[in-house]
């Protein structure tokens, strides 16, 4: 039996519904080929979505050993036959225990209604196997979603130059302008803002990223349809139509406690380095940054002052070595390349590489990159990381062609 005789026969459809199914499944996967096998496959992470709760082990493990299709189907002999597997323990926890959890919506007729809302909001669904999945997410073995739902830019999700900006809900001054200062300048250097689209620095991040003119992705702890906070509802529909909103469970299920700390796991993986702003105590913030530091990714904090109760956290991390101090985007950019702020050159207050670069620029005439290799004696590389670096300084800027080309500023002449 295929997984759409089985879905049609669990929920009771009729022809007419089938080919609606099969109608609403070709929209969400639009740009994919819809061979009977991968429209199997896309039905098969539809029916996980919205089985299992996120990071769940149990299921991950059973996506990993028998795949989207036949894991569903293993699960629906197990359900219709009331036997103990034999794989009890063999999947990252009790399978039977697993089961019982399933089994309650496992004929949820929710998810049918759940598809049709998201073609209405013409979203897309991407499985592991796609060309655009995120990568990263791989990193989290059996707790990586089954797919996700998006909803604008899915190029976005793979991006090279990915930053996580996290903090708390509860954000003051402090952490608002800072936040925006590090969005803005981590903006100008092509990366990629990731958030949660909760209020406080979450928001601030989201909001500083597209002013800037950049993009940004936010992650949800429900169904794609649920934009939430509802205060934050109209920065969410701009970041649908401008950058990314993705989910990883299906359109209808609302967002929980528990779900805010599973989605954190999604804002850790994707990102290439997390930068927490401000964090309280017991923030979820320190999820987040927990979540990145399992992974192996880069973790950064933005100290605060010893007296505010939103820099505890921030503060804590840092004092306990789990994070590198940030002040600005330039720390951030050290962190991922692994260059020492310290080695400054006597005369200009920069690195030898940097005063090199600054040398081979020119005021009125801009170069390519190969050109100020070939000045400086640098690799292609080496210059282009400096040039970023010059820019976020001041003291460098690109001018807008189809082949960049680089000068001096002015002021610095």
């Amino acid at each position: 039996m295929s997984v759409l005789q089985e879905f049609s026969r669990v929920h009771g459809l009729d022809d007419s519904q089938v080919e609606q199914l099969l109608n609403d499944i070709a929209q969400l996967r639009a740009g994919h080929a819809l061979e009977a096998e991968l429209t199997q496959e896309a039905l098969a992470a539809i029916w996980w979505s919205g089985l299992i709760e996120p990071g769940d082990g149990s299921a991950g493990s059973l996506i990993a050993r028998f795949g989207l299709i036949d894991g569903i189907h293993q699960v629906a002999r197990w359900l219709r036959s009331e036997a103990t597997p034999s794989l009890a323990t063999e999947h990252g926890g009790d399978l039977r225990a697993a089961l019982r959890r399933w089994r309650p919506r496992f004929d949820d007729g929710a998810l049918v209604q759940a598809i049709r809302s998201a073609t209405s909001l013409h979203a897309r669904l991407l499985l592991p196997s796609d060309p655009m999945w995120p990568s990263r997410l791989n990193d989290l073995g059996v707790h990586a979603p089954p797919c996700l739902w998006a909803v604008g830019d899915v190029s976005l999700l793979d991006q090279a130059r990915t930053a996580a900006i996290v903090g708390s809900r509860a954000a003051t001054n402090y952490g608002v302008e800072v936040c925006a200062e590090i969005v803005q300048q981590l903006t100008a250097q092509q990366f990629v803002i990731v958030s949660g689209g909760a209020y406080g620095i979450d928001r601030q991040a989201h909001h500083s990223a597209l002013a800037a003119g950049g993009r940004t992705i936010a992650v949800l702890a429900g169904g794609i349809d649920r934009l939430y906070p509802a205060g934050n509802e109209a920065l969410l529909r701009r970041i649908a139509a401008e950058g990314c909103l993705i989910a990883e469970q299906a359109p209808g299920i609302a967002p929980s406690r528990w779900r805010f700390l599973a989605r954190n796991r999604i804002i850790a993986a994707l990102a290439g380095v997390t930068i927490v702003v401000e964090a309280g105590a017991r923030s979820g913030a320190l999820n987040t940054a927990h979540h990145a530091a399992q992974l192996g990714r880069p973790l950064s904090a933005v100290p605060g002052s010893v007296h505010s109760a939103s820099s505890v956290g921030t503060n804590r991390l840092i004092r306990d070595g789990l994070a590198q101090l940030v002040t600005d985007a330039r720390d951030v950019l050290s962190l991922l390349t692994a260059e020492p702020l310290l080695q400054y050159d006597e005369r200009e207050g920069l690195r030898a590489e940097l005063v090199r670069l600054l040398d081979a620029l020119d005021d009125r005439h801009a170069r390519t990159v190969l050109h100020l290799a070939r000045l400086s004696g640098l690799d292609e590389s080496t210059v282009r990381a400096g040039l970023a670096e010059l820019a976020l300084l001041e003291q460098a800027r690109c001018d807008d062609a189809p082949d960049p080309r680089w000068r001096r500023t002015p002021q610095q002449s």
